[in-house]
């Protein structure tokens, strides 16, 4: 709560925050921070002794130091995505009672690293470790959606003469998948219908990164016989709901 706020730390963060366009005066740092010379002198100095701004001789100007990008570096090395997923995706599976999956993009592929089963008796085929194509899953075409035009034409490109059919429904001619991604960044999750199972549909959505790239998406499947399009819409936005959820704990600012 905000009485609980150390005024001093405060402060000092909003010295830091700053900082991060690259180098001030003291004059105008005071300024962008609303504090007097003083104080701010005063506060930056502690934060040079600590290593995490230095002050260019040749200008007198203060700069943030690559003391961050270490702290950084090293956090980023520490994250385990299987335990900071974990929770949102056991209680999207609680909310929807159907499987729900953590995968991971690997260049041509999606790769699950993770699954949560359902209390229904039908189960889906699949298990920690198997690898599918992308371009007929629900995850992948979530993660195609979010690529640069130039990015999904080459990965296109390089797939296109792999491209099968697992099911009549399987996507396999680009002007149709280009409309599919379009309708995908619209409404915020994609919809495997029966494309790399029959009588599977899958709803997937990506897991943006702190640098917005895409490395991992989830994904609710259920047998056919067990939703409808009503029940797309609502596990849709649940999904969108957890998806943001474990980007938010990456670092990706909404």
């Amino acid at each position: 709560m905000r009485q609980d706020i150390v005024q001093s730390v405060d402060r000092a963060f909003d010295i830091l925050e700053a900082l991060k366009d690259g180098e001030i005066g003291l004059v105008d740092l005071s300024k962008k921070v609303n504090l007097n010379k003083s104080t701010v002198h005063r506060l930056l100095n502690t934060l040079i002794y600590r290593g995490y701004v230095s002050q260019n001789q040749d200008n007198n100007k203060y700069r943030l130091t690559l003391k961050f990008l270490q702290i950084g570096n090293n956090f980023l090395n520490s994250l385990d995505i299987i335990s900071i997923a974990k929770p949102y995706i056991s209680k999207l599976s609680e909310k929807t009672n159907e499987v729900v999956h953590l995968v991971t993009i690997e260049e041509y592929e999606i790769v699950y690293i993770d699954k949560i089963e359902s209390n229904n008796t039908i189960r889906m085929h699949s298990y920690i470790g198997k690898r599918i194509p992308i371009y007929c899953t629900a995850v992948g075409k979530a993660y195609m959606a979010y690529l640069k035009d130039s990015e999904f034409l080459t990965l296109w490109d390089t797939i296109k003469n792999n491209l099968i059919k697992h099911t009549e429904n399987t996507i396999v001619s680009k002007t149709i998948m280009l409309k599919e991604l379009e309708n995908i960044r619209n409404n915020g999750f994609a919809i495997d219908y029966e494309e790399n199972e029959k009588e599977v549909i899958c709803i997937g959505a990506p897991i943006f990164n702190y640098d917005k790239s895409i490395k991992y998406a989830i994904s609710i499947s259920t047998p056919k016989m067990r939703i409808d399009k009503d029940k797309i819409e609502y596990f849709g936005r649940l999904i969108k709901e957890t998806a943001r959820n474990i980007s938010k704990e990456l670092g990706y600012i909404y």
